[in-house]
């Protein structure tokens, strides 16, 4: 068994000293599942028309909370004073070579010039399509950010700039990111690896995000459903969540899928668990990584809702430059 040169700690009810385990440990795919999955992906590519280019350019500061969908699971959130990017991916394509793996359909909706002050960036795991870290790295020189991660991937930060600072954080640890507003760190049902031989050697996690006046907001990056226990757990620490921000793409086909990203019916069954006021969908629509057709997850989506008699407005898919203004309690007053 390879030893783990990204993280080392105490034995814990989800690390073993070497390796780090979900609640409900996914399936591992061989790699003929994978090589399978990969050719007949490229036989059904998205069809060469892109949607519009659409940009946002957000302000400097919100007292309340805004969204700004950037594309795939990149998010910016103006929350309450602060800014906050989750997840950040710039790159043309995903992958460890610079002209392979899926490309970009839409540029980022938030150009990097356009970007205002970012206080921290939060990444919920290592994946390429979650951790690019040129943007990363960028965002240090431009913004000199807090970055904030679970456990051991400080170490991957530091490959590129051995005094990056990194916060790292283990589940069910939280971190202040001002004098009204924290963040943290929940399980998902995931894994981790950048390559072959580190699979689950650094951890992965989901973001609660409080307010000193009881705003809570949950972002899930990846996960599967699971047994559904880790979405109750939320509501029972943190109370019902007033957004939660889901995924609902890279779902099919689900026999390979089905351990580590959730189909949109069951982003609506998280966000009844969790028991979220409302929900907005990412992880969809920027990068072809699986085989459902680009614009599946939204026809999905209300699909789902309409089977549970749910109304459509209660769930939507976020859409890249289209940015979303929502209440948030106790936020700021403007000055």
């Amino acid at each position: 068994m390879p030893r783990n040169r990204f993280y080392q700690g105490p034995v814990t009810d989800h690390f073993d000293g070497n390796r780090f385990h979900a609640p409900v440990e996914p399936r591992t795919n061989g790699l003929f599942e994978l090589a399978w999955m990969n050719a007949v992906k490229a036989a059904r590519f998205w069809p060469a028309v892109t949607p519009p280019e659409c940009f946002d350019v957000p302000p400097r500061r919100v007292p309340g909370l805004r969204i700004a969908p950037i594309g795939h699971a990149s998010v910016l959130v103006q929350v309450d004073g602060v800014n906050l990017l989750i997840d950040p991916v710039f790159a043309p394509r995903l992958g460890p070579v610079r002209h392979a793996g899926p490309r970009r359909v839409h540029p980022p909706a938030v150009r990097f010039h356009d970007l205002p002050p970012i206080d921290a960036v939060l990444i919920t795991h290592n994946h390429y399509d979650h951790m690019d870290i040129p943007a990363i790295l960028r965002l240090d020189r431009e913004h000199a950010p807090r970055i904030v991660a679970p456990l051991g991937n400080d170490t991957i930060l530091r490959r590129h700039k051995p005094d990056l600072e990194v916060e790292t954080y283990d589940w069910g640890e939280a971190a202040a990111l001002s004098d009204r507003l924290s963040v943290h760190l929940e399980p998902s049902f995931h894994w981790s690896g950048r390559g072959v031989a580190d699979r689950r050697m650094t951890l992965w996690c989901s973001f609660v995000i409080s307010g000193a006046g009881g705003g809570v907001l949950y972002h899930v990056g990846d996960t599967g459903y699971g047994d559904g226990s880790i979405f109750r757990r939320v509501r029972e620490r943190h109370g019902p969540p007033d957004v939660a921000l889901l995924p609902i793409g890279a779902y099919e086909p689900r026999w390979f899928m089905r351990h580590q990203h959730v189909n949109p019916a069951e982003a609506v069954q998280i966000m009844l668990d969790c028991g979220a006021a409302r929900a907005f969908g990412h992880h969809w629509g920027t990068f072809q990584m699986t085989h459902e057709p680009r614009e599946a997850p939204p026809q999905d989506l209300d699909r789902a809702l309409d089977a549970r008699g749910i109304p459509r407005d209660r769930f939507r898919p976020l859409m890249p430059g289209q940015p979303l203004t929502l209440d948030w309690p106790g936020a700021l007053q403007q000055g």
